[in-house]
């Protein structure tokens, strides 16, 4: 058992450094209102993604992803009401002086450089656009913006910008087709996708799951002691080799979290490549095994006892259960069959599953002792959570964390460790996300919560389980609300649920005088392991006299 607890607390510490935001990925990120870009009249519009979907010889093709200029009119929400316009390359290409080649309504492309972008802007429209296409030089989106000093602003076509690789292609598709087409429209996210409800109902579920589990274990913990006691002395050993499967945090462990969290999260982010996410995602299929074969081993065994308690010698694992080794097979085929898969559209279903798995095992195992190292811990995770997605852009001109949750200048569909779904009412498609790490810290603290009460026989009101899951789940309701008046931009996650957890916890444990044991002394099966020696302890001593 010892390997196994320090294989999770490895996992842990890896889990928990990676990500602990949330936001909606997508084919790019809508961007609105950017005080640094000047903004006047006949350039002020907000910065949108366009799509640019294209028609060869009168059949769909491929579509792009642009992004609006400051100038220029407002490009239609609505596809319907998008007008399908024959495409047509600049001459010259930059389109610096007026086009030689005569324009009725057609969309024109050309490349950015040259000149200003408003400069090109109304040369397409003198010459007949009825929209401009400026290919980056770039594989990157640019904002186009308008000089402090201009003052022919007074444009009235669309401007967009396509990156490099979408200029390629549709440069060919001029060169190699008789007739093509585009259609410039920028749809509106939904102010709330279902995804976000159901991501919401799977974080608090997990959590509410691994906490009764915690608190399920913890007590049939005590019960087997109550008996040991009853029997004979022998049983105190026992009962310290059952508290070994189980990792307490140390304050001091608490705050190294943020340090070596830090340094990894750096790590990940200057190397940020193809082969360090298949790294990734080797070490997430290994915890993935692990929690899911923990978590059917505990659920089969209650129908199987005999099989989970029946053991064998594995050389190098040492005993292993029979149902374990007929579990086994299954979870390492389950993890393989989604790493070669994981690029599908389905593939989400695999990854939430294997996560979910490991959150439950990694909170079944390790526990907050606590109030006090549940209060460090969370209050560095809350300024970790807060650097690392704002502060960071000072430093590294973008955010860290987002950067590395989204698996920027991998090649991949954002890193592994990550809860999401998949945004079914958004015409920009993409997923809805959680970190780990949003689920897991607060989850220590939840699963404390209900292991007090119910080793303390403290009804569910009485308690502190039940508000600190309200509090929780109210944190994370705030974050998603957060995140659709940002636009979508990421948001820290624990930003909002550490106030909401924590605070909930420490004023209710302080109006109802308990705060001073919670703080030192909350470690329930400790407190009951102790009532329990004191109380055979005065029978002993009862009997001699």
């Amino acid at each position: 058992m010892d390997s196994l607890k320090l294989s999770f607390v490895i996992s842990l510490s890896a889990l928990l450094s990676l990500v602990c935001c949330s936001y909606p990925a997508s084919a790019g990120d809508i961007v609105h209102h950017d005080a640094l870009a000047p903004k006047k009249r006949g350039c002020d519009n907000d910065f949108i993604l366009v799509k640019v979907q294209t028609w060869v010889n009168g059949e769909e093709d491929a579509e792009f992803v642009g992004v609006g200029a400051r100038f220029g009119t407002v490009i239609v929400s609505k596809e319907k009401n998008a007008n399908q316009t024959r495409l047509t390359l600049s001459d010259p290409r930059d389109c610096c002086e007026p086009p030689k080649n005569k324009l009725v309504g057609d969309v024109i492309m050309v490349d950015r450089g040259g000149c200003k972008f408003t400069a090109k802007a109304n040369n397409a429209e003198g010459a007949g656009a009825s929209a401009i296409l400026i290919i980056n030089n770039q594989k990157e989106l640019y904002k186009m913006v308008c000089e402090p000093d201009e003052t022919d602003l007074d444009i009235h076509i669309p401007a967009v910008m396509l990156p490099q690789d979408a200029g390629v292609t549709l440069e060919k598709m001029l060169l190699t087709n008789d007739s093509v087409s585009v259609q410039l429209y920028s749809p509106k996210r939904p102010i709330v996708d279902i995804a976000e409800v159901f991501l919401w109902l799977m974080a608090v579920g997990t959590i509410l799951c691994a906490s009764y589990w915690s608190a399920w274990s913890a007590r049939e913990t005590v019960t087997e002691q109550d008996k040991l006691l009853k029997d004979a002395a022998e049983g105190i050993p026992n009962r310290r080799s059952e508290l070994n499967s189980v990792v307490d945090i140390s304050t001091t462990t608490a705050v190294l979290f943020v340090v070596v969290a830090s340094c990894f999260l750096v790590l990940l982010y200057k190397l940020m490549s193809y082969w360090f996410i298949e790294l990734l995602v080797v070490l997430f299929c290994i915890g993935g095994v692990e929690g899911l074969q923990t978590c059917l081993v505990a659920l089969l065994s209650r129908w199987f006892r005999r099989a989970g308690e029946s053991f064998i010698k594995v050389p190098i694992l040492g005993a292993v259960s029979y149902l374990t080794l007929a579990v086994s097979p299954l979870c390492i085929t389950f993890a393989v069959v989604w790493a070669v898969y994981r690029n599908t559209p389905y593939a989400w279903i695999g990854q939430d599953i294997l996560g979910i798995a490991l959150i439950l095992t990694v909170l079944q195992i390790v526990h907050v002792p606590n109030l006090k190292v549940g209060t460090v811990l969370l209050s560095c995770a809350f300024l970790y959570d807060i650097f690392w997605v704002f502060v960071s852009k000072k430093l590294f001109h973008e955010s860290v964390m987002i950067v590395v949750a989204r698996g920027d200048k991998s090649g991949e569909d954002g890193i592994p460790m990550l809860l999401k779904i998949p945004r079914l009412f958004d015409p920009w498609g993409g997923y809805s996300i959680i970190g780990f790490g949003d689920i897991l810290l607060p989850g220590l603290l939840v699963a404390f919560a209900i292991r007090y009460d119910w080793l303390a026989n403290k009804t569910l009101r009485a308690g502190y389980f039940l508000y600190a899951m309200l509090a929780y789940g109210l944190g994370l309701l705030i974050t998603y609300i957060a995140l659709n008046l940002m636009d979508g931009h990421g948001q820290p996650a624990l930003l909002y649920i550490v106030p909401f957890t924590l605070g909930t916890f420490l004023a209710l444990g302080k109006k109802r005088g308990d705060l001073a044991v919670l703080w030192t002394q909350g470690q329930p099966e400790r407190l009951c392991t102790h009532v329990h020696l004191q109380q055979s302890d005065e029978a002993d001593s009862g009997e001699e006299r």
